[in-house]
């Protein structure tokens, strides 16, 4: 199981490692020079579109017929196969978007069938911790070593086979669990409890999204930090992510996702005041509690889901959640920008503001707790 175990974690690596670098920072920054931002913006936010109803679609087929490591295996080459396209092809502005949608579909499909065979550990907490915290040193490392020294295009083609190196021990080791169940999306989506508690989640996520897009700005504005104080304090909350993962998977295994994941609610809460009323000389602290709050939210959430509802519908399940990490990364941008002008650009009191997410997301919870 230990093999398993490292594999399913350098898997996590591997996606983290890729997203950081090609996703968030190479793409973006030199595609932004060639077409116009809403346009690139516009193909993005679509792509997340197509993949969440393929996701759905693909997911009762890997429910049905116990597929998941089949369309794992898959899309993990996909994605490989479209990064190395990417590199060669960048001169064709056409083709090199819609490798790049592509990849994007491919990426997030990966993902579904990576999570969706958790079910597979008999300690899914414990798998979930570890696969956060090896991305979170993965993208330590990818954006502080690598990313000064990438060069456009050849990146594309060495970060995707960084990738796929660090996918072969989870495409060779990792078995299908086996579950299968004939899910009817219809009954889905008039489940109450499940819809309440995707909202619930999408709660936190709307903060931790924001969090982690924001706060660099938030660091500048508010106190003022140079580049190296900000990166400091990023970096402490990275470190946080990586000590946050394997124990918050523990206490998942010993209680159950059901108990440890509301505690995030609370830990998000905490953050936010702590935020507001701390003062330069306790940020670094704050930004450790930020690493534990993220660390806490991506290894329960999706043990939760998979834990308390039948584990057949494992991949189906995990396109819903998918689904709440792509609009948390655009509502919770849009609520952040309307408090900033709500507020006069006051940073401290519109980041205090967003504790309406952690406190409707605890109601909602409370509503929808699975009985499992």
């Amino acid at each position: 199981m230990k093999h398993k175990l490292l594999a399913f974690a350098l898997y996590d690596a591997g996606e983290t490692f890729l997203s950081a670098l090609v996703f968030s920072t190479l793409y973006p920054l030199y595609i932004s020079q060639r077409v116009d931002v809403s346009l690139y913006s516009f193909l993005y936010g679509l792509s997340f579109f197509i993949s969440f109803f393929l996701a759905i679609y693909l997911g009762k087929l890997a429910d049905r017929y116990a597929l998941r490591k089949r369309f794992f295996v898959l899309f993990t080459f996909m994605v490989f196969l479209c990064g190395v396209l990417l590199g060669l092809f960048w001169d064709s502005l056409v083709l090199t978007l819609s490798l790049y949608m592509l990849m994007v579909i491919s990426h997030q499909q990966a993902w579904v069938f990576y999570s969706s065979m958790l079910v597979g550990f008999e300690k899914m907490g414990i798998a979930s911790g570890f696969g956060v915290a090896s991305g979170y040193v993965a993208s330590a490392f990818a954006l502080i070593l690598v990313a000064p020294h990438m060069r456009v295009p050849y990146a594309f083609w060495q970060i995707s086979l960084v990738f796929l190196l660090l996918s072969v021990p989870s495409l060779l080791l990792l078995t299908e669990p086996g579950q299968r169940a004939h899910v009817r999306i219809r009954d889905l989506l008039s489940d109450k409890k499940f819809l309440l508690l995707c909202v619930s989640i999408l709660s936190l996520t709307e903060v931790a999204n924001t969090l982690v897009a924001m706060m660099g700005v938030y660091l500048r504005e508010v106190y003022s930090m140079q580049e190296g104080e900000i990166y400091r304090v990023i970096g402490l909350s990275a470190l946080g992510g990586v000590l946050g993962g394997p124990l918050w998977g523990k206490l998942v295994d010993l209680l159950g996702a059901k108990r440890v994941f509301p505690v995030g609610f609370f830990l998000w809460l905490l953050f936010l005041v702590l935020l507001y009323l701390s003062s330069r000389a306790y940020v670094l602290a704050v930004g450790l509690w930020a690493g534990l709050s993220l660390a806490h939210l991506w290894t329960s959430s999706r043990v939760l889901l998979l834990e308390n509802f039948p584990k057949g519908e494992s991949s189906v399940r995990m396109s819903f959640l998918s689904l709440t990490e792509r609009i948390a990364s655009s509502v919770g941008l849009w609520v952040w920008s309307g408090l900033l002008v709500m507020t006069d650009h006051n940073y401290r009191l519109s980041a205090l503001l967003m504790v309406v997410f952690p406190l409707l997301g605890f109601l909602l919870y409370l509503i929808s707790r699975p009985s499992r």
